[in-house]
């Protein structure tokens, strides 16, 4: 039954995942102007762009090591900040030079944060005894929402990068200093399993190579291939409806505009979807939307049904993301952070892969033909999806029958 303090935490879990939506969203919406700003060619944007999910990476293992010692409330009041100020950085920036040191800022924070507030949700699910997660990631989708719509205000406006990242990240990063001290401690996040010794004074904790990778290499699978989808629209989409469908201006931003639009909602009731039906059948669901999803994308003959394919793409993947974590913090009952911190570094191998894997598919023949790569991989998703059945890896095996 969940007490005052967890109701503080899961508020607290909230404003986390509200800030670091509204941070994303906040940059990534002026990839555009920052390109026009520095005079970037197409490769040399493309570079800049893989330099964050490859020290987001870093970051991720980082936040693990440090999670695992310290908690990662420790980790999200100095990285959450952090990114903010990179964002910011990243707008002033006078040179290139400053401008990748920024993203280099902003990549590391951005997978410290991503690994610590799950670690954070992951803490509050089992403190409350039911799936909660996807709810956490739907109030992400709402800010990346809110972020983009403050870039389309301030772009009406008139307003300069400085003005228009500083307003945003003020607020985000009050809202997260506001929120750091009731989130929970390590004391309260770090279980320790009846069953198991307990340590000598003054020794330091297991390392995390003795932390089994085969129980979550599903879920790191499952992790990758969604977000080789995920970065396959969110780089790809609007020029996709520019090059193969031939759409409007107005209609270009659609295909991004659907799929996200269709995670936030499907997001919204997913954890009812998780109590009701399981995490196994909702990924492995998940898998299937997902790639007729892309199927759709793939044999699209207008504009309208291209959006709905997008959109149906968005129904799928929506969901792993969430599940992986859940599905790792079972896999690690003493809430040391590490499986939900290698779960979450194949978030940015999966980006990595499909901007380079789509990318350059397209080069060679065209976009209709490359998104065949993120349907045959989330398709991969429903074989996957046995990994996430609800145990811990401390369970003993049941017997054979």
């Amino acid at each position: 039954m969940p007490t005052h303090r967890d109701r503080r935490a899961r508020l607290a879990t909230y404003a986390v995942f509200f800030t670091q939506g509204l941070t994303f969203a906040t940059l990534l919406t002026q990839v555009a102007a920052l390109q026009r700003k520095h005079g970037l060619s197409d490769g040399e944007l493309t570079i800049l762009l893989l330099v964050v999910p490859v020290i987001a990476g870093a970051g991720s293992v980082l936040a693990g090591e440090v999670a695992k010692r310290l908690g990662s409330r420790w980790v999200l009041r100095i990285a959450q900040p952090l990114a903010g100020v990179a964002v910011v950085l990243a707008g002033l920036a006078p040179s290139v030079p400053v401008l990748v040191a920024a993203n280099v800022l902003f990549g590391l924070c951005l997978g410290a944060v991503d690994a610590a507030m799950n670690m954070q949700a992951v803490t509050v699910e089992r403190r409350y005894e039911r799936p909660i997660l996807t709810g956490f990631h739907a109030l992400w989708s709402a800010a990346a929402v809110a972020g983009a719509a403050w870039a389309s205000a301030a772009g009406g406006m008139g307003l300069g990068l400085p003005v228009t990242f500083a307003v945003a990240m003020a607020a985000g990063v009050a809202v997260a200093v506001a929120a750091a001290p009731a989130l929970y401690g390590p004391a309260e996040e770090h279980v320790h399993q009846p069953d198991a010794p307990s340590p000598a004074a003054g020794a330091a904790p297991p390392p995390a190579a003795r932390f089994p990778w085969r129980p979550i290499l599903p879920l790191c699978l499952a992790m990758a291939f969604l977000y080789v989808g995920d970065a396959s629209i969110s780089n790809f989409g609007s020029v996709y409806m520019d090059k193969i469908m031939h759409a409007s201006a107005a209609a270009v931003p659609l295909a991004l505009g659907a799929y996200q639009a269709a995670t936030f909602v499907v997001r919204i009731g997913g954890d009812l979807a998780v109590r009701r039906y399981g995490p196994a059948a909702i990924v492995r669901a998940g898998g299937l939307l997902a790639a007729l999803g892309f199927a759709g994308i793939v044999a699209a003959p207008s504009e309208p049904l291209a959006v709905v394919a997008f959109a149906l793409a968005g129904v799928g993947l929506s969901v792993v993301a969430p599940q992986s974590f859940s599905a790792a913090g079972r896999l690690d009952p003493a809430g040391t952070g590490v499986a939900v911190a290698r779960v979450n570094m194949f978030n940015y191998v999966g980006f990595i892969v499909g901007a380079a894997l789509v990318g350059g598919i397209a080069e060679a023949a065209d976009y209709r033909i490359a998104f065949l790569a993120p349907l045959v991989l989330t398709a991969a998703i429903i074989a996957l999806a046995r990994g996430f059945q609800p145990r811990t890896r401390l369970q003993p095996a049941e017997p054979a029958a």
